[in-house]
């Protein structure tokens, strides 16, 4: 339930963020008329999200068996490397968002593009819609029974924590700044991104485990570095929070060393082009 929660609530946030935000050009150009065009335009990017999340259901449904197993492996993978993506995008052009929304929608109208507030905000809600989607996917594709009901629920309070906190971040903006908001969500989605990226090993080695392999192999991927079981046993939360193991193989390991480091190589290149090019 966690983990939905928190996907929910923070790519709800960023897509608020960004319908506000040509909200209140709209406002601020008394343009008051186009406001119709925008919330239609959120709309048609929902509506592609959610095409989007029954396209996912429906073909989680289909696949069973290896083949099943595979699917899931592959998306967690693909996940996780959608948050490293979209958290180095971030990093790189996050503190001049507000400006790139605000001179699309100026440089839209100039052209005289009759639906462009429209199209700027059904990509842009779409895009947020559909990373939660592929996100969500990664975490919660096999839930079922009690499990497939915690996660929606986690979901759709996430969806409420997420208006909350975008009225409180508007509210007292001077006392809660959107960059620490971020930076912190960050830190998280990074943390789940890394766990998803260990699970998915894990799936790939219970799979490649019903073959023939040479015994380094299942060593590397079956046989534990360490053992921190007297100090913290495995915990389901904290596991798909971080990807921790009380008792982690090589493989488990390498993936999420593997993962930080590129992390970190990503974060470094944001940051020195921030630098550079005095965004910050």
């Amino acid at each position: 339930m966690q983990l939905p929660l928190f996907i929910v609530w923070r790519e709800s946030v960023e897509a608020l963020l960004i319908i506000g935000i040509l909200y209140a050009w709209l406002r601020r150009e008394n343009l008051a008329s186009q406001t119709s065009q925008l919330w239609i335009g959120t709309g048609l990017g929902l509506l592609l999200a959610g095409i989007l999340a029954a396209a996912f259901y429906v073909i989680g449904q289909w696949f069973s068996g290896p083949g099943g197993e595979w699917f899931f492996t592959f998306m967690m993978i693909f996940a996780s490397i959608l948050i490293l993506q979209m958290l180095t995008w971030m990093h790189r052009h996050g503190s001049g968002i507000k400006k790139q929304f605000e001179t699309k929608a100026t440089e839209s109208l100039k052209r005289r593009r009759q639906f462009s507030i429209m199209m700027l905000a059904a990509i842009a809600v779409a895009r947020e819609g559909s990373e939660t989607v592929v996100f969500l996917a990664g975490v919660g594709m096999q839930q079922k029974g009690t499990s497939l009901s915690l996660f929606i629920f986690g979901s759709a309070a996430g969806f409420g924590l997420a208006i909350l906190t975008f009225i409180l971040l508007q509210k007292f903006s001077s006392a809660i700044s959107w960059k620490w908001y971020f930076r912190i969500s960050k830190c998280v989605l990074l943390l789940i991104g890394g766990a998803m990226m260990v699970n998915a090993f894990d799936k790939a080695a219970s799979q490649l485990s019903a073959h023939d392999l040479p015994e380094w192999l299942y060593s590397f991927m079956d046989t534990p570095v360490w053992s921190t079981q007297w100090l913290l046993a495995d915990n389901n939360a904290l596991t798909s929070l971080t990807g921790y193991h009380a008792n982690p193989s090589m493989m488990e390991i390498s993936a999420l060393l593997l993962y930080w480091v590129i992390a970190i190589i990503l974060s470094s290149e944001g940051t020195q082009k921030n630098i550079n090019g005095n965004t910050w």
